[in-house]
């Protein structure tokens, strides 16, 4: 069994898979990465884990001290400059997010020509990976709850809205939701078109959090990946 975990600022996902597909997946809030350590129990002392963290020195300690007590070792991945199909086009490679790198070696292996890889999680990153498997470079904005909850706590007014995705918003809920998705989507559609200016044929890939809310105010051709970390993360434990 191969165990996968993705730290990220909020969650921490994690997936086992039975080398045919993932058998469970679950999460728990990164501020209680202790309670890794009961869900570890459940599984396999020969099972191999692999991870990646975007959430600090702290917590990869706090992971690794849990899943130990199982008796458990933790392959942290962390971006390269080239490995897997992708190469990685980063002034500074080994900045370039350790969950974006997992994710477009994921979006390498599942589509052979050029896409656009977003993941929707606290922050939304928009990355171009080229036909070639060049990862040509990407966007960081604030995600859709630090898009709302900036406004809710930013001004007098505006509440933290629950509205839904409107073409044309009539009443304040609805206009936050609607204002925040098209700016998600505004990022994406932007990128997606310098993407298309090289070559036809893009794909969008969306996982994460938002992933669901997101696709349906695309007006690029897009799927959504709900595992797409985890299995980039799965290609690097299959391969060795």
């Amino acid at each position: 069994m191969i165990v996968a975990i993705d730290a990220g600022n909020s969650r921490i996902k994690w997936g086992c898979h039975d080398g045919i597909t993932w058998k469970e997946r679950g999460n728990v809030p990164t501020d209680e990465a202790e309670r890794l350590a009961d869900v570890a129990a459940r599984w396999p002392r020969t099972a191999r884990v692999v991870a990646c963290s975007v959430a600090g020195p702290a917590v990869e300690t706090a992971v690794q001290n849990a899943l130990g007590l199982s008796g458990l070792a933790v392959q942290w991945v962390r971006p390269e400059p080239s490995a897997h199909g992708v190469r990685n086009g980063y002034e500074q490679p080994e900045r370039l997010g350790a969950d974006r790198w997992a994710a477009l070696v994921a979006a390498r292996h599942k589509v052979a020509g050029p896409c656009v890889v977003v993941c929707s999680g606290t922050a939304t990153t928009v990355d171009w990976l080229d036909g070639t498997g060049s990862f040509r470079g990407g966007l960081i904005l604030p995600g859709m709850h630090l898009m709302l909850t900036a406004l809710a706590r930013g001004t007098a007014q505006l509440p933290h809205a629950r509205g839904v995705f409107r073409d044309e918003p009539r009443n304040t809920m609805d206009a936050i939701v609607s204002g925040c998705l098209h700016a998600q989507a505004g990022a994406i559609e932007r990128m997606y078109a310098k993407a298309a200016t090289e070559e036809p044929a893009v794909i969008c890939m969306l996982t994460g959090g938002a992933a669901h809310r997101l696709a349906p105010c695309l007006g690029v051709p897009c799927r959504v990946e709900e595992t797409l970390v985890l299995d980039g993360l799965l290609q690097y434990a299959s391969a060795t």
